[in-house]
């Protein structure tokens, strides 16, 4: 008997995910990893007040969660100055993501990104049948004139940028933001991932209306707020493209606990600050551990830092392996010349005790293979 067959775009896919998770590597390694420093979570944790907020709601999640977000949303909306319509709740940015291809991509329709990039825009543009156009980095950092140009070429419908940058950790001026938003072509959307702003130097971000038609920007709680595991985003933009998500949503598809915990997480501002604190210590450590070994830190605006091996990538992936074997879990970025660089997530002190004790070790036996 045949399994029914798949449409047309997926079975043409090969079966894979963006990135493996910690969790299948832990399996794999047999044994939980003493630093998890890979996935550019916060490990300092959420707001106290977050915890306690969806520890009171988990008694009513027989209840399905508001399908608007209404208080979440009004006060994002206050936050920001905007109106509730400007705002769009999901399942994290890479929800919506996924479902801002699905409403704006036909099969065939250019996208334009920066190869190497966040692999996870890269994946439903695929899923959707779009076509994908890449520029490459300029000085280990997105490049506009080269995403425009592109564009422009190719006709593209949407064209992805990340400020600060994710895998890099590298950021823009604002102004050159607003540059290129003036030179986009005639019916195409930038997609301005701001998952990392809380983290930004102010300069870093651009001063772009809710109103400008040409500009989708997407926020989340898994980064500065320590939300992760909650998958809590949110999409800022012109009310009609907003709206345009009710027509794909799932409607249900927000956890009434993780509404609860971003909420109070969105008004304990001490408890932002403190992240916010305790990152440029861990960022500057990181720097530290990287240059004892030889290595150079990347500037960074995000929770994690890109160490140049200035080696290659088969060098580099051979280190996050030998690293993984020490119980310590990084990651890299996946296209040349970037991949020279390891990627390690800012993390508490022990953490980045465990770092500080095996990134010699396993550069020794890299460098020095006869090395115990």
């Amino acid at each position: 008997m045949k399994t029914p067959r798949f449409a047309p775009i997926p079975a043409a896919l090969p079966a894979t995910v963006p990135f493996t998770g910690p969790e299948t590597l832990q399996r794999r390694l047999g044994r939980p990893f003493a630093a998890r420093l890979g996935a550019n979570e916060n490990g300092f944790g959420p707001s106290p007040r977050a915890v306690e907020a969806m520890r009171a709601e988990a008694g009513l999640v027989w209840q399905y969660g508001d399908s608007v977000s209404f208080d979440l949303v009004q006060a994002l909306a206050g936050r920001l100055g905007v109106t509730p319509g400007h705002i769009q709740v999901g399942e994290g940015i890479d929800g919506l993501l996924g479902l801002l291809v699905r409403l704006m991509i036909a099969p065939g329709d250019a996208v334009v990104t920066s190869d190497g990039a966040y692999p996870t825009f890269n994946y439903h543009v695929a899923g959707f049948g779009g076509v994908l156009h890449k520029a490459p980095y300029r000085d280990d950092a997105e490049d506009p004139q080269a995403l425009l140009d592109l564009a422009w070429r190719t006709g593209a419908r949407l064209v992805y940028l990340a400020n600060p940058d994710n895998p890099m950790g590298s950021w823009l001026a604002g102004g050159a933001i607003e540059e290129m938003v003036a030179m986009l072509p005639e019916d195409c959307l930038l997609i301005l991932d701001e998952a990392y702003a809380e983290f930004a130097p102010a300069e870093a971000v651009p001063q772009i209306s809710a109103d400008d038609p040409r500009v989708i920007r997407m926020r989340t709680f898994s980064k500065a707020y320590g939300m992760a595991g909650a998958r809590v985003g949110y999409a800022i933009g012109h009310p009609e493209l907003i709206a345009g998500f009710d027509r794909i949503r799932n409607h249900f598809g927000m956890c009434r606990i993780s509404q609860a915990g971003a909420l109070a997480a969105l008004g304990d501002e001490d408890w932002l600050a403190h992240i916010r604190t305790s990152t440029a210590a861990a960022r500057d450590r990181i720097g530290r551990i990287g240059a004892e070994n030889g290595l150079r830190a990347l500037p960074s605006a995000t929770n994690f830092v890109a160490l140049d091996t200035a080696r290659d990538g088969a060098f580099a992936r051979q280190l996050v392996a030998a690293l993984e074997t020490e119980g310590v879990f990084v990651r890299m970025p996946g296209v040349a010349p970037l991949d020279r660089c390891i990627r390690i997530s800012c993390a508490p002190a022990p953490e980045l005790d465990v770092l500080a004790e095996t990134l010699p070790r396993a550069l020794a036996r890299l460098r020095h293979p006869s090395h115990p």
